[in-house]
């Protein structure tokens, strides 16, 4: 199964999430007293939530309705340049940040390696709260090499 993401982009959904709830898995809860269980549930590919929005392109010029618009994954550009993609432990957390964003369930891999291909230096986990926190670095690198050799 995938997701567009507009413009000709797909993330790929896979289908162990078709029964998903969208909560946060219970993990997590123990693994923000320590970031390397928070790290152990990256590799193992914990399921993530990226927040895809809805893009105006065109707005009647009368009525100002909507005319045309394209679904977009999320990223946020700090002062200095660097970009990371948006991602979410959980239903909860992205309500907090945009209830009306339409989650997309992928692997800590996918979400890794999305956004390496999409030039994000990063992804930016939970930005509403209650716990943030980045993947970037090598950690980033393993995660999206993971994605591509298929685990």
């Amino acid at each position: 199964m995938s997701e567009d993401l507009g413009g000709g982009r797909r993330i790929e959904t896979p289908d162990q999430f078709s029964g998903d709830d969208g909560r946060a898995d219970p993990r997590w809860d123990a693994a923000y007293s320590d970031p390397g269980l928070v790290e152990e549930l990256l590799r193992a590919g914990v399921r993530l939530l990226v927040p895809i929005v809805a893009v105006l392109d065109e707005a009647d010029e009368e009525t100002g309705a909507d005319k045309s618009s394209h679904m977009a994954s999320v990223s946020i550009v700090q002062p200095d340049g660097r970009r990371g993609m948006l991602a979410f432990t959980g239903i909860e957390t992205l309500a907090m940040w945009d209830p009306d964003a339409r989650p997309v369930p992928v692997t800590s891999h996918q979400v890794a390696a999305a956004a390496l291909e999409e030039g994000a230096d990063g992804v930016l986990v939970d930005i509403a709260g209650p716990v943030r926190f980045a993947i970037d670095g090598q950690l980033l690198e393993d995660l999206a090499q993971s994605s591509s050799l298929g685990t």
